[in-house]
């Protein structure tokens, strides 16, 4: 789970003019998950946004205003892509799904 300091340090990440990827996959329950990430000093992948979309169609984000809640969280160990199966997407892509989503949690962004 991430705490405080780990969420302020998300945000500045996600407030950083530095470059995205956009990534998409699928677990082993039928759920989807994607990212916006943002590489790291020695070249990782953290997510600054996750969208998490369960068998079921209930959606979970997650981002430094909203880092976690009682299903899950943003997070906080860095991706790796061909490890985890992830495609990349392109940003459209990925700022599509953001935007026609809504949490379940209610919280907004």
């Amino acid at each position: 789970m991430l705490d405080e300091p780990r969420a302020l340090l998300v945000r500045e990440w996600e407030e950083s003019p530095a470059p995205r990827r956009y990534w998409y996959g699928v677990d082993g329950r039928g759920g989807r998950w994607l990212f916006e990430s943002i590489e790291g000093d020695l070249g990782e992948l953290w997510a600054v946004k996750q969208i998490e979309i369960a068998p079921d169609g209930e959606v979970r984000r997650y981002w430094w205003r909203h880092p976690q809640d009682d299903h899950g969280f943003l997070t906080d160990q860095a991706l790796a892509p061909h490890d985890d199966g992830l495609t990349e997407l392109t940003p459209d892509a990925f700022h599509g799904v953001w935007r026609a989503t809504e949490c379940a949690c209610g919280a907004d962004g």
